[in-house]
Formats: C-alpha cells, sequence, structure tokens
C-alpha cells in the first residue's frame, strides 16, 4: 500500500475481518480537515478496496477509531464494520485499551519514572494549543527513561510513556508542562528539523467481538534511530 503521497509503503501491523492497523508516518493526517488534502483514511480505504483479502464492504465500512496527530507517527485502528464498530467504539470509550509510546524529550528528566495526573484543557489564547488547567478534563500520563544522549549540543531523554486518557496533545502538554518538551515540537517547544519526536509503538487490548487479546507494535522510526540506535530493539512495555 502506498501512503497519499505515494512516496513510501504503509505497513499493515494487524488485521482481523473486523479490524485493520497501520503503521502511520509522520506527516499525514487521519481524518479530512476540510482542505482536501489526501488523509490516511483515504489511503487505508483504498487498500483494502483494492483488496481480497477483506471483508465485502469494508471499504464502506471503514472508520478510524483513534486520531494520532498530523506529526506523530505509529499505530493507527481502523473498524472494517458497521456492526461490530460499537463495540470497539466503548473500547475505546472504555479506556480498555493500553496505548504506549515513545518519545524523546528535550533536556534531562531529573527522576527514572513519574505519573502525570495534571487535568488538561483548551488554551484560551491560542486556539492550537492545549494546557494544564484546573478546570480541564482528567489526565493520566505514566513516563519512564529508557535511555539519555546529547543532541545538538543539549541533552535529550528517551522515554516509554503510556497514557490513560486520551486527551488532545496530552502527552506534548503534560511533558512540556513537565519542562521536557518534546524535541521537534513547534507548538509546545522549539521546534526544529528533526521533526516531533512521538511515536505510537504499542497497542494492547482484549478484541471485544473475538474475545482473544491482541498485541499490535510498531518499530521505532529512523528519525529515533538516529539518536538512539538502540531503539531498533527497545519497546515501551516493561
Amino acid at each position: 500500500m502506498s501512503s497519499p503521497s505515494g512516496a513510501s509503503p504503509l505497513p499493515v501491523l494487524f488485521q482481523s475481518d473486523t479490524l485493520l492497523a497501520v503503521d502511520k508516518p509522520a506527516g499525514i493526517i487521519v481524518h479530512g480537515d476540510g482542505t482536501g488534502i489526501a488523509t490516511l483514511t483515504d489511503a487505508v480505504r483504498a487498500l483494502v478496496a483494492g483488496g481480497h483479502s477483506f471483508p465485502e464492504g469494508a471499504a464502506c465500512d471503514l472508520q478510524a477509531l483513534q486520531r494520532l496527530d498530523r506529526d506523530t507517527s505509529g499505530i493507527v485502528l481502523f473498524s472494517l464494520s458497521k456492526q461490530t464498530q460499537p463495540s470497539y467504539d466503548r473500547l475505546i470509550a472504555e479506556h480498555r485499551l493500553t496505548k504506549r509510546y515513545l518519545a524523546i524529550a528535550t533536556g534531562r528528566a531529573p527522576w527514572e519514572e513519574r505519573v502525570f495526573t495534571w487535568p488538561i484543557g483548551r488554551d484560551r489564547h491560542d486556539a492550537r494549543r492545549m494546557r494544564v488547567s484546573k478546570t480541564g478534563k482528567p489526565a493520566l500520563t505514566r513516563a519512564r527513561v529508557l535511555a539519555r544522549a546529547r543532541w545538538q549540543g543539549g541533552p535529550v531523554t528517551l522515554l516509554a510513556v503510556e497514557i490513560e486518557t486520551g486527551r488532545k496533545h496530552q502527552i506534548r502538554v503534560h511533558l512540556a508542562h513537565a519542562g521536557l518538551p518534546l524535541l521537534g515540537d513547534a507548538l509546545y517547544g522549539r521546534g526544529g528539523k528533526a521533526g516531533l519526536m512521538l511515536h505510537a509503538a504499542e497497542l494492547s487490548f482484549i478484541d471485544p467481538v473475538a474475545g482473544s487479546p491482541v498485541q499490535i507494535t510498531s518499530p521505532a522510526p529512523q528519525r529515533f534511530r538516529t539518536l538512539f540506535p538502540a531503539c531498533a530493539s527497545l519497546r515501551p512495555s516493561r
């Protein structure tokens, strides 16, 4: 399968009669934003419509079950059936998925593990941003140091991050508020040419339709391995 730009393949990470997981590259939006730009959903629908291994009608029923920011890479899960989609919607709404990310933060984390519970709400001064707010919605982020290094003269920290809620920009907001903005984050940090260093690396859950455990993994992309070569063999889970 090709990405919307046609430049590179888009790997399928998991497939069943009711679910499909693909490895989203950075730089692609999942859903349409009204501008007409090609999306990940467009590309996945084209794959399903042209494939012989997918259930009949899956291309029409296709629906993304998750949303990743444009510049975040990694696992995105799609429903292939309108009949079973409500079961997966409930799975997500009830936070019965374990979502783990790899992240590279600017700065040296002064701890090995930390749990962030700051509520997150919209930034009243900038519609693009979210912020820690006493009146925001509950958010829980667990972060664990995997490695430390230096990049362009400054310290950086490789983190395994697990979220139990799915607030917009949750990882980016919590780490920035902790003084460790993500490397390459132009909205909450300094930006940079490296690109946003956030990757959805693992997803695990009990399939509510099949009743079986599902664990999906996505390898660290090249932009991570450039800074931390050991990323090729590291996993966010213990």
